[in-house]
């Protein structure tokens, strides 16, 4: 055997399959919990890059258990706006930081001002030399976020620029399943008659919005539906390069006006689009969900207390943490690991906006 113990070296001491021992050291997949534990324990007995997961404390305690270098202990954390706590992200950067605190990493966080983006320069506080890798959230200035992937540090975005038509970054991705709750709905709708389906929401703003978007254009074309340009309201107010939300209202309001006939349901690219949405159907006079059905995304905390409350895709924020961390961690490890894309499951949640109680 190799002085370097691979995932084939596990699988032949256990007799099992490459892929069930990647499955186990990984976290991905679907496997017993007696196998994943004996495949684990092998893996730290033959010393496998010094990988290991421990029992999770019920206090909550971290998971991961990978001994941190001893230089660069520190995670930069890039976001252009500090969230708040009705943004999917508030939980999920918790569970990052815990994880990250157990392993012995500390994180540090940037603002990245506008013009800071514009002109490709990196926040003053950052250090390059104390820093073991990044985490951005949602950074959706693309030559910007080329820029970090050059600094020679891991790179993990948590949601990113849409990059189907450039070159991909050279990065790790980590988002929400944005297609499977959207299928689902959409042929839950169709199941109920309801077959005139439109979408609100910038598909081109970042790569989440634009999967959601697809997945409710190839649901349409799948499900034999009419999918008209005018039933997607995917832009925003004209020549103004940093619209506001007032401005977007104004946009909606418009586009909204001059449809020649209100779709029965629309799809939101997230709840805080159908909250725009909601406000302008009460503005031209529309009822949901008696003249219109509405649908969003994240299950925010206003999706559940705004009249009628909303239909939403539920996005499970501590999974994303502890992902976040995971990818993160082994790109530290090994370098040279292919980039991946990882989505995390998410559920459909039906409630008052489209007619259910």
């Amino acid at each position: 055997m190799s002085t370097r113990v691979t995932i084939q070296d596990i699988a032949d001491e256990l007799g099992i399959s490459r892929n069930t021992v990647s499955k186990a050291i990984n976290n991905t997949g679907i496997l017993a919990d007696a196998t994943r534990d004996r495949v684990l324990k092998k893996a730290m007995e033959m010393g496998y890059k010094q990988f290991s997961y421990v029992t999770a404390a019920k206090s909550g305690g971290s998971v991961l258990s990978i001994p941190a270098p001893k230089e660069k202990t520190e995670i930069a954390l890039f976001l252009t706006n500090f969230v708040g706590g009705s943004h999917f992200a508030t939980v999920m950067l918790d569970k990052f930081q815990k994880e990250l605190a157990g392993l012995g990493y500390s994180l540090t966080m940037h603002r990245v001002l506008t013009e800071e983006q514009e002109s490709l320069k990196l926040p003053a506080s950052f250090s390059l030399e104390r820093t073991a890798g990044i985490v951005c959230v949602e950074m959706f200035h693309y030559e910007y976020d080329k820029m970090l992937c050059q600094l020679g540090l891991p790179v993990l975005f948590i949601d990113a620029p849409v990059t189907c038509l450039k070159e991909p970054l050279e990065a790790d991705l980590l988002c929400m399943d944005n297609q499977s709750g959207i299928y689902q709905f959409v042929r839950e709708m169709a199941d109920r008659g309801k077959t005139k389906i439109g979408f609100i929401g910038e598909h081109m703003h970042c790569q989440s919005f634009f999967e959601r978007y697809t997945a409710y254009r190839n649901a349409m074309h799948l499900l034999n539906l009419p999918c008209p340009d005018e039933y997607c309201i995917t832009g925003n107010k004209k020549g103004v390069l940093y619209p506001t939300g007032n401005d977007y209202l104004e946009f909606l309001s418009e586009r909204l006006t001059d449809l020649t006939h209100l779709p029965e349901v629309f799809i939101c690219a997230n709840d805080f689009v159908a909250l725009d949405a909601l406000q302008v159907f009460r503005k031209l006079g529309y009822s949901v969900p008696d003249d219109v059905y509405l649908c969003g995304f994240d299950d925010s905390p206003e999706s559940r207390i705004v009249t009628p409350p909303l239909t939403t895709i539920h996005i499970h924020s501590q999974i994303m943490g502890f992902s976040a961390v995971n990818l993160l961690m082994s790109r530290i490890n090994e370098p040279s690991l292919n980039y991946r894309v990882m989505h995390t499951e998410t559920d459909l949640i039906y409630r008052e906006s489209t007619g259910d109680q």
